[in-house]
C-alpha cells in the first residue's frame, strides 16, 4: 500500500529525481486542492483524528483519510461472488450492491455503479494526472477513483480500494 507522499520516496533512482524537480511543484500544488476540497466538505459522519486512528486499522486510516492505495490484487473482496453490499469501512453506509461488481483485471474491487445517494466524486489532480476520486458522502472516506472505461450499463469503473470497504452478505 503507498500514499501519494510516499510515491516519490519510493520510486528511487535519476527518474525520481527527474520526476522531483518536474513534477514536484505541480504535485505540491494539486495536493492542496485536493486537501482544501475535502477540509470545505461538511459531512454528516465526522470524528476527530485520534477517532478515527482508533475505530480504523492503520491501513484502513491510510485509505480512508489520508487517500492513500492498497496494493493491486491485495484485497480478498476481489473474489467475493455472494449477494450482499458493500459498505464503507468508516461509516457502515451502503454504498454498492453485489449485483454490479465485475472483474475489471485490474486488482482493486470495481462496480459498473454505486447505490443511490451513497457516493460524491471530486477533482483529482494528483501526480500529475486529472481523474475523479471517490469518496464516501457520510463521512468523507476515500474510495477510490472512477473511469469511463467500465461495461455497459454505464461505461463506468468504480476502482475501489477493498479495505476501504466491508461486505455485508445479503440475509437468507
Amino acid at each position: 500500500m503507498f500514499s501519494r507522499r510516499q510515491f516519490l520516496v519510493a520510486s528511487g533512482g535519476l527518474g525520481a529525481a527527474a520526476l522531483v524537480i518536474g513534477v514536484l511543484p505541480k504535485f505540491a500544488a494539486s495536493t492542496a486542492l485536493v486537501s482544501d476540497a475535502s477540509a470545505a466538505e461538511v459531512f454528516e459522519v465526522t470524528h476527530s483524528d485520534s477517532e478515527w486512528r482508533a475505530m480504523l486499522s492503520p491501513e484502513q486510516y491510510e485509505i480512508l483519510r489520508e487517500e492513500g492505495t492498497e496494493r493491486a490484487y491485495s484485497s480478498p473482496l476481489n473474489n467475493e461472488h455472494r449477494e450482499g453490499q458493500f459498505v464503507c469501512a468508516g461509516c457502515n453506509l451502503p454504498l454498492f450492491s453485489s449485483t454490479t461488481k465485475f472483474d475489471s483485471r485490474t486488482g482493486w474491487p470495481s462496480f459498473w455503479s454505486p447505490l443511490d445517494n451513497a457516493v460524491a466524486t471530486r477533482q483529482d489532480r494528483s501526480l500529475g494526472v486529472v481523474r475523479e476520486e471517490v469518496h464516501c458522502r457520510r463521512c468523507g472516506g476515500h474510495l477510490g477513483h472512477v473511469f469511463d472505461d467500465g461495461p455497459k450499463p454505464t461505461g463506468l469503473r468504480y476502482c475501489m480500494n477493498g479495505l476501504a470497504l466491508t461486505f455485508v452478505p445479503q440475509a437468507v
